[in-house]
């Protein structure tokens, strides 16, 4: 009997040290996916003073602004490398547009326009699911920056296409085949119920319900 239980117990060791080095391997290959994702896009990010209905609405506000403000220059930016330097050039006049927004609404809150690495949780945007990590982003902060954000991807361009932060589905797929690799595009882009959110952490999830 403890010869038994000695073997029951060797075995369960032997299969928890696979599956740690599964789920480790897995997991790996899971980050490494959202580097390279997070290496090849560009996020525009507006984050609101606080989550009062006000606060939101002037968000949505500078939103528009500032997209009247880059759509015409953007839609020039064939690389993210153009994307950002057009981005960089326009930094102050973000400020300046939000702002001016902001006053004629009665706000007096100061807003921050910068382009750094976010961290951003599990991400929707129409059909398109990005995986948590960090990205990349035209970070724009109003006042605190305390409240609830919006966010869509600049480059490739899903944010100012059609109408101005509409846009279809079967774009935003063309827009990122462009820059994805095939696999990287099966890691965020969805097909009717079945949505494609990061299958390695799909994986992970299994084991933590």
């Amino acid at each position: 009997m403890g010869s038994g239980k000695k073997k029951t117990g060797y075995i369960v060791l032997l299969a928890a040290a696979a599956l740690a080095v599964i789920l480790g391997s897995r997991y790996e290959r899971a980050w490494r996916m959202q580097q390279e994702i997070a290496g090849k896009v560009v996020r525009f990010h507006v984050i609101a003073n606080s989550d009062s209905a006000r606060d939101q609405k002037l968000k949505l506000m500078v939103r528009d602004a500032i997209g009247e403000e880059l759509s015409a220059a953007m839609a020039g930016a064939e690389t993210k490398e153009e994307c950002e330097e057009i981005i960089a050039s326009h930094l102050a006049k973000i400020e300046e547009t939000a702002e001016t927004v902001l006053r004629r609404e009665g706000c007096e809150d100061e807003v921050q326009a910068f382009l750094d690495d976010v961290n951003f949780p599990v991400k929707s945007y129409g059909c398109v699911t990005f995986p948590a990590g960090r990205y990349e982003a035209l970070e724009v902060v109003i006042g605190e920056g305390e409240g609830h954000n919006w966010w869509c991807v600049m480059y490739p361009n899903l944010c100012f296409s059609g109408s101005v932060y509409e846009v279809e589905d079967d774009k935003a797929g063309e827009a990122l085949r462009e820059v994805l690799t095939e696999e990287e595009y099966r890691e965020v882009i969805s097909s009717g119920d079945y949505e494609v959110r990061f299958r390695y952490l799909s994986f992970l999830n299994e084991w933590m319900e």
